[in-house]
């Protein structure tokens, strides 16, 4: 049986590395990509997963990661995970730079990466792209302007592209998760300020780890390939919806 292999991209903390672990624990051959090499280094040691630092708004980066990662052989499936968030001012305030670098990665970071590899993976005669969105990318909420409106995006570019696709030998899917406390992701969102990024998930009873959304990736890519999960919304029970969070002050 041919050994599957992955890309996934924001490897170095959070959902990506939580991804890279759980296929390397499904058998399959895994290329960890993110910018931090320090962090891939370690992830890959501890995982055996090879590794490939890239800058996803950068297309000389890319076009070399692509290049890096096909001469070790076929691809199978490429897990668009890398994403961030900056920032929580309203519409009228809104920095126009952080909106910029949040379509670079959210948006055009995810082009790049498809558009690089989606010709092996036709050729793979059973393709997977994953899309990580969030639920950002579904319903609006104030002070997440910038964020909504690249994540938005980021679900406009798998839909369109499963349409596109039809007749060819591969699925995307899209995974879209609400509150998911890592170790990062927030805390950047909010300028470094942990106590800012604590009062996010303040109250909140079980908030989803990135191993849980790490789960629903391997769940959708270990479906049999005629099985397509277009979208799977994946939230806490805690929330149940952007705006509507159920906190218990005694947390």
């Amino acid at each position: 049986m041919e050994t599957l292999r992955a890309v996934v991209t924001g490897a170095s903390s959070g959902i990506g590395a939580a991804t890279v672990r759980q296929l390397r624990e499904q058998g399959w051959d895994v290329v960890a990509v993110a910018r931090r090499e320090e962090r891939l280094r370690a992830l890959c040691e501890e995982t055996g997963a090879s590794y490939v630092v890239a800058d996803l708004t950068d297309d000389a980066a890319v076009a070399a990661l692509t290049a890096e990662v096909l001469d070790g052989g076929p691809v199978h499936s490429l897990v668009a995970n890398a994403g961030a968030a900056y920032g929580t001012d309203t519409v009228a305030e809104a920095s126009v730079d952080g909106w910029r670098d949040m379509f670079e990665v959210n948006v055009l970071g995810v082009l790049r990466v498809v558009k690089a590899f989606l010709p092996a993976l036709i050729e793979s005669g059973r393709g997977d792209i994953v899309v990580m969105s969030s639920t950002a990318g579904h319903q609006a909420y104030e002070g997440g302007g910038g964020y909504v409106a690249a994540k938005h995006g980021t679900h406009s570019i798998a839909a369109t592209l499963r349409l596109e696709l039809a007749g060819e030998p591969v699925r995307v899917i899209e995974i879209a998760p609400g509150m998911v406390a890592t170790e990062e992701f927030t805390l950047k969102r909010v300028g470094g300020s942990q106590d800012r990024a604590d009062k996010v998930y303040e109250g909140v009873e079980n908030p989803l780890t990135a191993e849980d959304v790490a789960d629903a990736v391997v769940y959708s890519l270990t479906r049999p390939h005629h099985v397509n999960v277009d979208l799977m919304v994946i939230r806490p029970i805690a929330q149940a919806a952007q705006h509507k969070v159920a906190r218990n002050q005694g947390l």
